[in-house]
């Protein structure tokens, strides 16, 4: 790739721009010493090129953490976005480097960046690539469950549409919790109206819609017998039809394992024990996994309720 010189036009508060640069190079190719030379020859590590890439984006497309580091201590802006709205976190959540997301996230940068027509959230690009670790960090550090991208939808959306079973429990479990009221009206009247009208309380999470379709859709349509059972086994609907009017076994092949099991489900509703694992599960949320361990219950119980059996 031929190399050009940094034009002097300004750009901002960003830097200059240009077509490329040995910055953008050092970076992208993880020359960790060449670029700390440039560095203290005084290149600007926020010089951008035509399509607003800086340094510190190529060193997180490409998973340099050690050029990261360099670039972020050196005074790189953190949040700078591309022409197509990607943050350099999105990039690092793309790449599945976790070491560069958490340098990104020491130095401030935002979890939850303004969603654009042309960009994902880091958590949706982390969906989207299968990088549970990363999912794992965003979660952590507050990302929104319901970032709503246009493409895909939630990032559970995301998580199902490319087959990633990891991510879609890490998003599962990370549901947030519910008031406690809920539950004991639930267990208390223990019919399907209570039921549903606990659904309705819950709002939009593993039925969460993008032109009507759920995740379970994806699910489906991916032929991941695995996920529609993960989905189902969190409270999703079988029955919900997209805007196509198309139900989730609508989206798989006849006789597929898929197809049966989504078949099953919609010919035998949960048992009553199964909906009140999924209730308890969602009223505790995050903290599920933290505080059944510690119930005065029996150990098959516990692996009940943490789906673990």
């Amino acid at each position: 790739m031929e190399v050009t010189a940094a034009r002097s036009t300004f750009y901002g508060d960003i830097g200059h721009w240009a077509d490329r640069t040995l910055v953008h190079e050092a970076a992208s190719l993880g020359r960790a010493l060449q670029l700390k030379q440039l560095i203290e020859a005084g290149t600007s590590v926020n010089i951008v090129t035509v399509d607003n890439f800086t340094p510190l984006h190529d060193a997180c497309i490409q998973a340099h953490p050690n050029c990261v580091q360099i670039l972020l201590e050196a005074g790189a802006q953190v949040d700078v976005r591309t022409i197509h709205g990607s943050t350099p976190l999105c990039h690092a959540c793309a790449a599945g480097s976790i070491e560069s997301v958490k340098l990104l996230v020491d130095h401030g940068a935002s979890v939850n960046p303004s969603l654009t027509a042309l960009t994902a959230s880091p958590l949706h690009e982390a969906c989207i690539r299968g990088n549970p670790d990363c999912v794992k960090l965003m979660i952590a550090k507050g990302a929104l469950l319901e970032a709503f991208d246009i493409y895909f939808g939630t990032p559970l959306h995301a998580a199902c549409a490319k087959a990633h079973f990891d991510c879609a429990l890490l998003l599962l479990n990370a549901g947030e919790a519910l008031f406690l009221y809920c539950f004991i009206v639930f267990c208390t009247i223990l019919d399907h109206s209570a039921w549903l009208f606990f659904q309705t309380l819950k709002g939009a999470k593993v039925n969460a819609t993008k032109f009507h379709e759920t995740a379970l859709h994806h699910a489906a349509r991916a032929e991941r017998e695995d996920l529609v059972e993960l989905l189902v086994e969190f409270g999703g609907d079988v029955n919900i039809s997209d805007n196509m009017n198309h139900k989730p076994r609508d989206y798989t092949k006849p006789e597929s394992p898929a197809y049966l099991c989504l078949l099953h489900y919609e010919s035998n509703p949960l048992s009553l024990q199964q909906l009140c694992r999924i209730v308890l599960r969602t009223v505790l949320g995050t903290r599920a996994l933290e505080l059944v361990p510690k119930l005065d219950i029996s150990q098959r119980i516990i692996d009940y309720l943490t789906y673990k059996s």
